[in-house]
């Protein structure tokens, strides 16, 4: 039944309560009765309509607004996740400039003693592992003492970082060098017995006595003496240096300028 046809009983039935012709008409008293409690209904089912109606544009609003709270919510997470992101990596790269800063020689930028010693490690027991052959070399500037005196601490480490060059260029490209401290510096050598060591150790000699360094109007002439000393099967590092060290200190009394080879 459509809306029209209802309001066309409707309109029927309250012209017939009307009508003064079916005043005493027994059904008329039923029918007014009848259609009072069907107004009745009708005024009930509107309300409960009208409620339900607020009920869902509540429910509605609702709903959009805990929609509004979620995506505000995943915005702020989403912010705080990209800070978090930056801040790792400003972590990671801090770490890394950390550990860089802590193994490299603040003066001419090569590897520190700390780097050395951690590199040599590895570099040793990979050898023992491999069973192949490591040389180190330890270099001391000679008469270093003698240019700071004369022309300043300046001019020694102006002298410094020009050595750290020399060595860089005259070692292989896989080779280890570094601070060792003072002016002192080793140089690692894997895969290398003593006699190919030698060939690596002569060039970098060669390299620091052929600088050009100008202090005020003096030339400076450099220096420096090797010790040079293969590792031996089951040598600890600490043994292999002692004999490094032994050996420079020989190559020094034997005038300078010049290497010696660990017995």
């Amino acid at each position: 039944m459509s809306v029209r046809d209802e309001e066309h009983i409707e309109l029927r039935v309250e012209k017939l309560l009307a009508d003064p012709e079916y005043q005493d008409n027994p059904l008329r008293f039923a029918l007014d009765e009848l259609y009072t409690e069907f107004r009745g209904l009708l005024r009930q089912i509107d309300r409960i309509t009208r409620i339900s109606d607020r009920y869902q544009s509540v429910s509605i609003a609702e709903k959009l607004s805990v929609t509004d709270r979620y995506h505000k919510q995943l915005r702020q997470l989403e912010k705080i996740a990209r800070i978090s992101d930056r801040y790792q990596s400003m972590m990671r790269d801090l770490n890394e400039a950390l550990k860089e800063a802590s193994t490299r020689d603040a003066l001419t930028g090569i590897g520190n003693r700390r780097m050395l010693m951690d590199r040599v490690k590895i570099e040793m027991a990979r050898a023992e592992r491999m069973e192949r052959p490591i040389t180190l070399a330890l270099l001391d500037v000679d008469r270093f003492k003698a240019v700071n005196d004369a022309h300043g601490h300046e001019a020694g480490d102006k002298a410094l970082i020009e050595i750290a060059r020399a060595i860089e260029s005259g070692i292989r490209d896989y080779d280890i060098c570094g601070r060792w401290g003072g002016e002192e510096f080793m140089v690692i050598m894997p895969e290398i017995g003593a006699t190919e060591a030698v060939v690596v150790v002569e060039r970098v000699r060669n390299a620091i006595a052929g600088l050009n360094l100008v202090a005020g109007d003096i030339s400076l002439e450099l220096s420096a003496s090797f010790g040079i000393a293969e590792r031996r099967n089951g040598e600890s590092v600490s043994d292999t240096i002692k004999r490094a060290d032994a050996a420079l200190f020989e190559a020094k009394r034997g005038g300078r300028n010049r290497y010696e080879v660990a017995t």
